[in-house]
């Protein structure tokens, strides 16, 4: 188990899933496949290639390995960027909706 160190209001669950962003500001909608690192009850963190700007508007989908379970489906705004390493971006998403 993840230790609670950091105060948070809610645990955070480690998974290391491939994930679907749709940015939602832009007029195409763009797709672009990213891996989510960690997800909880508001926010998830995911990592990919390119950053995104600052309050950028998303949607992510998060596919189930098991055809019982529904994707999870949320929309929020990116409130993290943080550079890992070169081709590496760690972006952070406060959760505003659960589909």
């Amino acid at each position: 188990m993840v230790n609670y160190d950091d105060k948070r209001n809610f645990y955070r669950m480690m998974l290391n899933s491939e994930v679907t962003v749709t940015i939602i500001d832009d007029e195409a909608n763009s797709k672009i496949t990213a891996t989510c690192r960690d997800l909880s009850a508001t926010g998830i963190a995911i990592e990919m290639e390119h950053p995104l700007e600052m309050n950028t508007a998303v949607h992510i989908s998060v596919q189930s390995a098991n055809s019982a379970v529904q994707p999870l489906d949320v929309k929020g705004k990116v409130v993290r960027v943080k550079e890992e390493s070169s081709n590496c971006y760690l972006i952070g998403i406060n959760i505003s909706e659960i589909d």
